[in-house]
């Protein structure tokens, strides 16, 4: 059973990778048609930040998803966004991008890695003298 360890540590390695490929697939959208608005933080969770937006045609959007890359924003708060023009659900902060997940990413899994090698490396060298 020493395999299920790497195997673990492989899944994370693969969702942390896809999420970050998925980032710059949404950033690329946007990059490529990009509108511009002042955003109204409407709520902020764990797990997302909420805004509405008036569009240049004055309609308002509040994306389900929320906002990409919203570190610090406060309820409230009006922050520059940029969106996809032709799918205003992807919008991000003005500026931010998916490369400022990469850092936090790549120290994920190297914490990840540097502490399950030694861990599998003991559990194969247990079970061998075990059987």
């Amino acid at each position: 059973m020493w395999w299920v360890l790497p195997a673990a540590a492989g899944l994370l390695t693969g969702l942390i990778t896809l999420a970050l490929a998925g980032a710059a697939l949404d950033d690329a959208k946007i990059d490529a048609r990009t509108g511009h608005a002042t955003a109204q933080v409407l709520a902020v969770t764990s797990m997302r930040t909420l805004v509405q937006f008036a569009g240049p045609d004055g309609k308002v959007y509040r994306p389900d998803q929320g906002l990409a890359y919203p570190a610090g924003s406060e309820v409230g708060q009006l922050v520059r966004v940029e969106y996809d023009s032709a799918d205003p659900d992807q919008v991000r902060v003005a500026g931010r991008t998916w490369v400022q997940g990469v850092a936090p990413g790549s120290i994920t899994l190297m914490v990840l890695w540097v502490l399950v090698a030694p861990a599998t490396w003991w559990l194969r060298r247990c079970q061998g003298h075990a059987g």
